[in-house]
């Protein structure tokens, strides 16, 4: 049970760590945000990282849109790179090797995209049984925002270890004749984009060279706030691949992702933007841009599904639409799941939008 630290509500629905309820945050911004603000900084310090992405220092780091600015001895806001003698380098001491975990997962796997997936639960029956293939799943330690509600917040434990580490090379002799696909997420890609898109590569050339029966497909599973030159190299080895790009639009209000993330999400709206529109000037019929939410209890549920889906259906009424049924973790630990009564309701406003595709993902988490 948690209580607005605005207007005194409390209830079930409030987070008791960041102790704002959604009408608050909507209706008194700067309030919100100062509250936020406290607790995205004892967030960060509680995990040995940044409070905010440098600004004063000479070296800076182009990768996301933090465009970080390192003093010597200083670290970007990821905790992956510093300034080193006026130098930026990446801590691990080795910019060629990825701070990951990697995994095989059966297929047909449980990807946010799997229900429109070639490869997913609705595979052609004219394909091999796909069971006997693998998405090579590679799981970055590391990322751009601070959600409160992190539903992959382990990854913090690869990043304050800083290991396991894979070379792409090392990464490359993973990807068998058995593995059909490649995921990359986290953590976020983001900051480590330059190893994912170079394994990406090298791994389409590998099975293009053994003539393998099913195409190699590359995704991306991301929160799209990179520089747009790297987004536009993703998006051309995933369409390459007829593969997919998957964003994860946690809010549409910008008020109320800066409060969940600690920032703006116009980045990530405007690469998604992007990304439509190379689609239909570059090609790449079999490729997928898809987009995902998280239903957060009291937070995100039916008055931001119905926006962010109008914001979709505007670019492109077709663009699939997942709504992910939330599980408490992280900071949002005393929030209850989401509801399946409050899911079925935010699957009718996305449709009401506009939009054409739109799912239900975890449903077994739905309480």
């Amino acid at each position: 049970m948690g209580t607005c630290n605005i207007c005194g509500r409390k209830s079930r629905l409030i987070s008791e760590v960041l102790a704002l309820c959604r009408k608050c945050i909507l209706q008194h911004p700067q309030k919100a945000l100062q509250r936020a603000d406290q607790v995205h900084r004892l967030v960060r310090k509680e995990l040995d990282l940044p409070e905010y992405p440098p600004r004063q220092g000479k070296v800076r780091c182009s990768l996301c849109f933090h465009q970080c600015a390192m003093r010597d001895g200083e670290h970007g806001y990821c905790g992956l790179y510093e300034n080193r003698n006026n130098r930026l380098r990446y801590r691990t001491g080795n910019p060629q090797k990825g701070l990951l975990h990697w995994y095989y997962d059966s297929l047909p796997t449980n990807c946010v995209a799997s229900w429109i997936c070639p490869y997913g639960k609705k595979a052609s029956f004219s394909l091999p049984d796909l069971r006997k293939y693998y998405n090579l799943a590679i799981f970055y330690g590391s990322c751009s925002l601070n959600c409160l509600f992190c539903q992959n917040w382990h990854y913090h434990h690869l990043l304050q270890k800083m290991e396991p580490l894979y070379s792409v090379n090392e990464l490359l002799e993973k990807v068998t004749r058995q593995v059909a696909c490649i995921c990359f997420f986290g953590g976020d890609p983001v900051p480590q984009l330059h190893h994912a898109i170079a394994l990406s590569r090298l791994a389409i050339q590998k099975a293009e060279a053994e003539q393998r029966l099913l195409t190699l497909r590359i995704c991306f599973e991301t929160c799209g706030n990179m520089n747009e030159n790297l987004l536009f190299q993703a998006f051309k080895v995933s369409a390459h691949s007829g593969g997919c790009i998957k964003f994860d639009l946690k809010a549409f209000n910008d008020t109320l992702h800066r409060v969940l993330t600690g920032f703006s999400n116009q980045k990530t709206l405007d690469n998604f933007a992007r990304i439509v529109n190379w689609r239909k000037t570059q090609g790449g019929e079999a490729f997928l841009l898809t987009a995902s939410t998280p239903l957060i209890p009291g937070y995100v549920e039916e008055e931001e599904v119905y926006e962010i889906a109008r914001y979709i259906a505007n670019l492109d009424p077709s663009i699939p639409y997942t709504l992910l049924a939330f599980s408490p973790q992280f900071y949002f630990y005393d929030l209850p799941q989401t509801s399946r009564k409050t899911a079925l309701r935010c699957l009718e406003e996305a449709r009401k939008a506009g939009l054409e595709r739109v799912t239900i993902e975890n449903v077994f988490l739905l309480n």
